[in-house]
């Protein structure tokens, strides 16, 4: 009698978990769209909603579907993916042999196994124009996403509401409302080190980090109907302007590792492939992403022609494609600046002296030594927690996207700032923020009656603060 009710139990239990309910508390993401593939990507969770700012994960398996039909009538599948510890029970895959110019449907078909499984809601993404295609463009860039700062509010106690601190960050309303056909996050996804008292070291830690931003609902609005693109900076990645040496945690390998696994930046059947990379937009846009952490020489390493923030492949790698690109319009999205102003004490980035400033000038004079028009090439940077629109001397333009949200924003180094790392005001300045403010900017390419291309910063409510358009 004792071993029948053991057994019985057991079969119980058995039961039970195969009919535990499995959530997606992060919603489901896009990424790297091109004019005929995307990344899809979920996360099987034990929960809806995080508790104690923790969403754990479930085992399970699940396969994407997609179509152009809203209805699903005519989809494709990918394989069956399993969601485990080891890969933090994300599910992620690239779909190919798509239709340019497209609105593609998707949805996770998953559960406890392939015999008990359930339709997710339905998103959606829209492929690119094919490469050779006139088409108009509309792209969103951020950075700087502090959750920290945004829910304890440290810098200031008001600028958000206690619903606001559930929902998101206000700005992500404001980029909702754009409709924007991607949105790029420019690095700085999360802060791993902030709060300072108990920053993220092992890989549990980290990991959080991503959960409890990207699960806050405003984010999964957006990625239900945008596609992404993503890079890292020193803070999602591992600490303050931090490189690849020393044995401070989290370590070199474990920064690069979570990254990759958190977003839907490299196509799980190639692990290998680089981080940087180049997109033809449409015939008239090339975007170039590049990574400023994973090569990079020591910060600490005086700066001459061996000190490097790209690495050698990297920057030859960056030269040949711009040179061999036919594009109108030609921009790199990098993470941290390369003309500034910045702050004269600091040491990690292109724009800083004591940092990698060789580097940066070495490639704006290649640029002009190639005849790579000035006012058809553009830098669009993050890292800086205010937004500017800057020119080199060279004649080369740089954006500032700024911090997403205020709390985490500031007043910048203005050109002749003794304290800034262009003491002799070299560097024009059209724009700079006038007070602190979140927000983001945003990129147009228009195609009636004519090509031209704007840029615009936007604070945090949506409000225009400055537009520019290329000549």
């Amino acid at each position: 009698m004792k071993y029948f009710c053991l057994a019985t139990l057991s079969l119980l239990c058995i039961s039970v978990s195969h009919c535990a309910e499995i959530h997606l508390a992060q919603g489901l993401l896009s990424g790297e769209p091109t004019h005929d593939s995307v990344i899809l990507q979920s996360r099987l969770t034990a929960v809806a909603q995080p508790i104690d700012r923790k969403i754990p994960g479930s085992r399970g398996v699940g396969r994407f579907e997609i179509s152009a039909m809203a209805n699903f009538s005519s989809s494709t599948f990918s394989e069956w993916l399993s969601a485990t510890p080891e890969n933090d029970f994300i599910l992620k895959a690239k779909m190919a042999a798509l239709n340019p110019s497209t609105i593609y449907y998707y949805r996770l078909i998953y559960g406890k196994d392939q015999s008990h499984t359930k339709p997710s809601s339905t998103a959606s993404s829209k492929t690119l124009p094919a490469p050779s295609t006139i088409a108009p463009m509309h792209f969103i860039v951020t950075s700087c996403l502090n959750y920290s700062f945004f829910q304890e509010s440290a810098k200031n106690q008001d600028s958000a509401t206690s619903q606001d601190r559930i929902l998101g960050y206000p700005a992500l309303e404001s980029i909702h409302h754009c409709k924007p056909d991607f949105v790029i996050f420019n690095g700085d996804c999360v802060y791993y080190d902030h709060p300072a008292q108990t920053r993220a070291k092992s890989q549990g830690e980290l990991r959080q980090k991503w959960h409890e931003q990207y699960a806050m609902p405003r984010f999964p609005k957006i990625f239900a109907q945008t596609p992404t693109f993503w890079l890292k900076d020193d803070h999602d990645y591992r600490f303050n302007d931090s490189d690849p040496k020393g044995n401070q945690q989290p370590s070199h390998e474990l920064g690069i590792a979570t990254f990759r696994e958190q977003v839907p930046v490299i196509d799980p059947k190639a692990p290998d492939s680089p981080t940087y990379r180049t997109h033809r937009i449409t015939k008239d846009l090339q975007l170039w992403f590049v990574e400023g952490r994973d090569y990079r020489s020591e910060n600490r390493m005086p700066d001459g022609p061996t000190k490097s923030l790209w690495g050698i492949t990297q920057r030859n790698w960056l030269q040949q494609s711009i040179k061999n690109s036919k594009a109108t319009y030609k921009m790199i999205i990098s993470p941290t600046p390369m003309i500034g102003p910045d702050d004269g004490y600091k040491s990690d980035n292109h724009a800083n002296l004591k940092g990698f400033h060789h580097e940066a000038q070495s490639f704006f004079e290649w640029l002009i030594s190639n005849n790579i028009d000035p006012k058809k090439f553009f830098l669009l940077c993050g890292d800086r927690h205010w937004k500017y629109h800057s020119i080199h001397p060279l004649g080369f333009t740089e954006f500032s996207c700024g911090a997403l949200n205020r709390e985490n924003a500031r007043l910048g180094r203005k050109p002749g700032d003794p304290q800034s790392n262009d003491p002799a005001g070299k560097i024009r300045q059209p724009y700079t923020d006038q007070q602190p403010s979140g927000g983001f900017l945003r990129v147009s390419l228009e195609t009636t009656p004519s090509t031209s291309l704007k840029f615009f910063h936007h604070d945090d409510q949506g409000k225009i603060l400055h537009q520019f358009t290329a000549p």
